[in-house]
């Protein structure tokens, strides 16, 4: 394989550890999974997140204390993203979507940047630096959630802010009786 092509291989590799390593902070702040939230830092990290400056345990201490208090569900959506690697150093750029069910059944959204400085030890990439640029934050207005009256629709498992949410079932099943609308 021609040394270049070689070099893209490993190029794209390193991005999608990069950014697996990303979306671990994200799926480990809305499950409440501790050990996948802190899987995406070094643990001498440093994050400035809001009124939060410090490390990845203190700072998932924090925020989960904050969205339990505040919020029944959230999701960090991951969106544009870019990643430039010097080495065993990146820079990133990713843009997210922060919505949020409150505990008052508003629902909060808010949009920005994470950048962050991501450094590969032991051959693992995993976030020393991040800062957090918020651009904006709104309200959206309240509806049911949608098929909530469905009888069975609980079959295949609920959502959970925990290791009991159905995305780490394993193998996932579904349960369901085979039905078409109409």
């Amino acid at each position: 394989m021609p040394t270049d092509r070689r070099d893209r291989l490993d190029s794209l590799l390193d991005r999608q550890d990069i950014l697996d390593c990303l979306t671990r902070f994200s799926r480990g702040m809305d499950r409440f999974d501790r050990e996948l939230f802190q899987s995406a830092f070094h643990c001498d990290a440093t994050i400035a997140a809001g009124d939060f400056v410090g490390g990845p345990a203190d700072l998932y201490d924090w925020a989960r204390a904050m969205h339990e208090q505040g919020q029944s569900a959230t999701q960090h959506n991951l969106l544009n993203h870019t990643c430039d690697i010097d080495g065993d150093t990146a820079h990133t750029e990713t843009y997210y979507l922060f919505a949020a069910r409150n505990r008052d059944d508003s629902n909060w959204l808010a949009g920005g940047r994470y950048l962050d400085r991501l450094e590969r030890r032991a051959g693992q990439w995993r976030i020393a630096l991040r800062t957090n640029v918020i651009e904006w934050s709104g309200m959206a207005p309240t509806m049911p959630i949608p098929f909530a009256d469905v009888p069975d629709i609980a079959l295949d498992g609920t959502p959970s802010r925990s290791t009991d949410d159905p995305s780490y079932h394993r193998p996932l099943i579904s349960t369901r009786r085979r039905h078409i609308p109409g």
